[in-house]
C-alpha cells in the first residue's frame, strides 16, 4: 500500500468573498484542485470541533484531503501557505483564529524535521486531525510512533468536542459552488 499525501483543511472565521468556513474550505480546495500538480483523491467528512486549546474563539470546520502530486514537501507546503495568503489568512499570535488553516499533515511515510516538520508533530493529539486522517487513509500508519491511526484514534484525550457536519451540497460537500 501506498501511504498517502494528506492535507488537513479548517478555518473558523467567515470571508466576505466565500461566506462561512466550510465554504472558504471547500473554495481552497477548489483552488489547490485546478493545480497542474496535484489531485485530491479523497475526502474526509467534515468537522465542527471545539478551539484547541480551548478558549472563547468560534468552533472551527475540518477536515482533509488526500492528495497526489510530483512536488516536493517544502514546494506542496509553499503552495498551502499561498493559498492561505491569498483567501484572506493573516498569520498573527499562535492559535488565533483564522479564515483558512492549510496543514502538510502527512507525506507518504516520509519523515521530515527542522522548518517542516512531517508528519504533522501534533497530529497524533488532536482530534480534528485524526478524525479526518482515519476517513480518507483508515490504513494509515504513523511513520514515527509507528501506531495506526485507529489506535490513534481510541487514544485521543477526552476532552476534545468535535462532531461530523452533514454535508452540504457545493463543491467537496461544502457550501461552496463553482462559478465556472
Amino acid at each position: 500500500m501506498i501511504s498517502p499525501i494528506i492535507i488537513g483543511v479548517g478555518g473558523n472565521l467567515p470571508t466576505e468573498e466565500y461566506g462561512p468556513p466550510r465554504a472558504t474550505c471547500g473554495a481552497a480546495l477548489q483552488s489547490l484542485s485546478q493545480q497542474p500538480d496535484l489531485e485530491i483523491v479523497a475526502r474526509s467528512a467534515w468537522y465542527e470541533t471545539a478551539p484547541v486549546p480551548i478558549s472563547g474563539q468560534p468552533w472551527y470546520v475540518n477536515g482533509a484531503v488526500a492528495v497526489k502530486t510530483a512536488m516536493a514537501p517544502h514546494d506542496l507546503m509553499a503552495l498551502l501557505l499561498e493559498t492561505e495568503t491569498r483567501f484572506g489568512r493573516r498569520r498573527s499570535e499562535r492559535n488565533a483564529a483564522r479564515v483558512l488553516d492549510l496543514d502538510l499533515l502527512t507525506f507518504g511515510d516520509r519523515v521530515l524535521t527542522g522548518d517542516l516538520e512531517v508528519p504533522h508533530p501534533r497530529l497524533h493529539l488532536r482530534a480534528f486531525a485524526v478524525l479526518p486522517i482515519r476517513d480518507v487513509a483508515p490504513e494509515w500508519r504513523h511513520p514515527v510512533l509507528d501506531r495506526s491511526i485507529t489506535d490513534l484514534a481510541a487514544d485521543l484525550p477526552d476532552d476534545q468536542d468535535i462532531r461530523t457536519m452533514p454535508d452540504a451540497d457545493g463543491y467537496l460537500g461544502t457550501e461552496w459552488r463553482s462559478k465556472a
